[in-house]
């Protein structure tokens, strides 16, 4: 998966890549006319669209896995960059193992590491010392271990699994296992945070925003984009517009850009009636002076109907009644042989709570789900569900969509419209409209739509059931950001009871404020609060065990170090030095907690812009002093 080649090649300037009159269409469908974008080194540059933008192809186009459209169009990438690209669906060849699938690359480094893999399984010496001799020349042992490391973090631990055994998300990580190892200069990730769990997320954010790496990404992730990107460009209508700074410069920037469009709006719509009222009353024969205006007449009407995004109107939702009794679970467990998913758990839900479940894959979080909406039966206890209780899931699998059926026909299957207080109704064809399907696209056979667009319309189909209690299995997945706004202004006004799973801390930090935490072995933790204020608690606990350990293995060290003999020539620190190292722990904690308490204050809706520009400022700055301490500590920690 790594590119070293492309259609034109330049050195004036360290341009990775320049994408130059580029367009696309599928039949009648366009997706961008004469689009240029330029990436240079250092950028680390997110795309923002709607689902069915064009987003995924341009991605594609960038890789060189789709042709360039347009008489003038080039790619041009510089002759000495490498480029990584992950797709959303990686291909390997199913007969190979974890191992050599990760290893399977022409750098000469991880090439040496696979031939000493390979000597190491046959067991003939002279083919192990030949390797080992290799690998020592290229200084490629640094390759093996990183490999291992990256492997255990993603959580691939069997290294001999074929990968023809392995689900889409292992796939997926495996190929993001292998663009990190290969380590290339510029690299193409399509929803890198697809099948990771938060605390992946955590590590490849940290991971990319320490790396040298130049980055083009598309992700829903907002606190990835956040932390890990310095630019953004939105494909609008087939335009790119370019923001510089992370996401939080991008909004405010962009609600600018929107204020100007909705004043030019206003003037076109002004100008385009006394136009009108002009053309009405002409008579037929015209001179070559008002022919003129009149041909100009259609392009003023045409900037006149443009549609410009506005804020989304407060709708008073009126789900089915929820009774007293809602769902309990009592002292329930559950276990898949040695695999324990519940132990002993008890809740009683109330009406209007939405709760969070989080943990890490494979801890059992779905299995949970279906306990509560018996689709389980658990092993002891009981779970006690309301006579009112009307369940929406929408899961992770989905339900297969019948591709020869338009997207209205697809919702009418389920109800025509949603109810909302007052006596009042939402359309199907409203609700769709609010959810970014406009009148013509809702005529469109399933079959044209795009991966995103499908989830968003299985969404749809899940809300207009008119459930009183939701549960989200992986909504977030997907879906581009600017559904997932409207998805959460959604959540926030429905007054029935919402179950999410999600690895999106930003969607998490919006709509739940309490949360069980499967930490594995059955184990489930009640916190209420949202998932960065259990974070940053957990993180505080971390940092006082790791205090108190060091403090009862102080002593035991001092023997052990009474023991050895004395080391030559070692440098000793300084006092100012030994307490440098001692306090930079304590400052990094300080640094930690106020940028919790920032990233906090970006989910009020209610910040002004020069308010989220300063602290956009000084969340920045904590990052770089974050980075200098850790760095600083690690330099005065070899003498200690």
């Amino acid at each position: 998966m790594c590119i070293r080649n492309g259609c034109f090649y330049f050195s004036a300037r360290m341009n990775y890549l320049t994408l130059e009159h580029v367009n696309k269409s599928f039949g009648e469908k366009v997706l961008f006319t004469d689009l240029n974008l330029t990436i240079s080194k250092g950028q680390k540059i997110a795309l923002i669209a709607k689902n069915g933008s064009g987003k995924t192809t341009l991605l594609k186009i960038i890789a060189g896995d789709e042709p360039l459209e347009g008489e003038h169009a080039r790619l041009i990438i510089h002759p000495n960059v490498t480029i990584g690209y992950l797709p959303q669906e990686p291909e390997f060849n199913p007969d190979l193992t974890i191992l050599e699938a990760a290893l399977d690359s022409e750098a000469e480094e991880i090439k040496s590491i696979r031939i000493y893999e390979q000597a190491v399984q046959s067991g003939q010496e002279n083919r192990i010392n030949e390797a080992i001799a290799e690998v020592e020349r290229l200084n490629a042992w640094d390759i093996e271990s990183k490999l291992k490391e990256i492997l255990g973090k993603l959580n691939l631990h069997d290294l001999t699994q074929k990968v023809g055994t392995l689900s889409g998300g292992q796939r997926k990580r495996l190929a993001l296992v292998k663009i990190i190892l290969e380590n290339p200069d510029f690299v193409i990730l399509d929803e890198p945070t697809n099948h990771l769990d938060i605390n992946m997320i955590e590590w490849l954010e940290k991971f990319l925003s320490g790396s040298q790496m130049a980055l083009f990404m598309v992700t829903h992730d907002r606190y990835f984009l956040e932390r890990v990107c310095n630019e953004i460009v939105e494909l609008d209508n087939g335009i790119i517009h370019t923001y510089r700074g992370n996401y939080s410069n991008y909004l405010e920037k962009k609600d600018l850009r929107l204020q100007n469009d909705s004043s030019r709006l206003e003037k076109d719509k002004q100008l385009y009636k006394k136009e009108l009222d002009w053309i009405r009353r002409q008579p037929k024969a015209r001179s070559t002076k008002a022919k003129s205006r009149v041909d100009s007449f259609d392009q003023i009407k045409e900037n006149a109907h443009q549609q410009t995004e506005s804020p989304l109107s407060k709708i008073e939702f009126e789900p089915k009644r929820l009774g007293t009794k809602i769902l309990e679970l009592h002292h329930v467990s559950k276990s898949f042989g040695d695999l324990a998913i519940v132990k002993d758990f008890s809740y009683k839900f109330k009406k209007g709570e939405k709760i969070g479940i989080s943990g890490p894959n494979g801890v059992g979080k779905t299995s949970f789900i279906k306990l509560m909406t018996k689709e389980l039966r658990p092993d002891t206890g009981k779970v006690v569900l309301g006579d009112t209780v009307e369940f929406g899931h929408y899961n992770q699998e989905g339900i297969q969509l019948s591709q020869d059926k338009t997207v209205i026909q697809v919702i009418r299957d389920v109800a025509d419209y949603i109810p909302l207080k007052k006596g009042h109704k939402m359309t199907a064809e409203a609700l769709l409209e609010r959810f970014l399907f406009p009148r013509p696209q809702q005529q469109v056979f399933v079959s044209k739509l795009s991966g995103g667009e499908k989830r968003r319309l299985l969404l749809l189909r899940t809300l207009i059931g008119n459930p009183n209690f939701l549960i989200l299995d992986e909504p977030t997945n997907d879906l581009d950001v600017v559904t997932l706004n409207i998805l959460e202004d959604y959540l926030i006004q429905f007054p029935g009871c919402v179950i999410v799973i999600s690895h999106d801390r930003y969607f998490m930090d919006k709509i739940i404020d309490h949360l069980f935490i499967l930490e594995g072995n059955g184990h489930i933790k009640d916190y209420n609060g949202t998932y960065t204020s259990y974070k940053h608690s957990k993180q505080i606990a971390e940092d006082t065990n790791k205090n108190q350990s060091k403090k009862v293995a102080a002593p035991a060290q001092k023997q052990d170090k009474e023991l050895e003999e004395p080391k030559e020539d070692k440098r000793k620190l300084s006092y100012f030095e030994k307490k440098e190292y001692n306090d930079i722990p304590d400052e990094i904690e300080k640094l930690e907690k106020e940028k919790t308490e920032i990233e906090a204050k970006f989910l009020d809706g209610s910040l002004s812009s020069e308010l989220i520009s300063s602290l956009s400022q000084r969340l920045g700055e904590i990052n770089k002093t974050i980075d200098e301490k850790e760095t600083r500590w690690l330099e005065l920690a070899e003498f200690i």
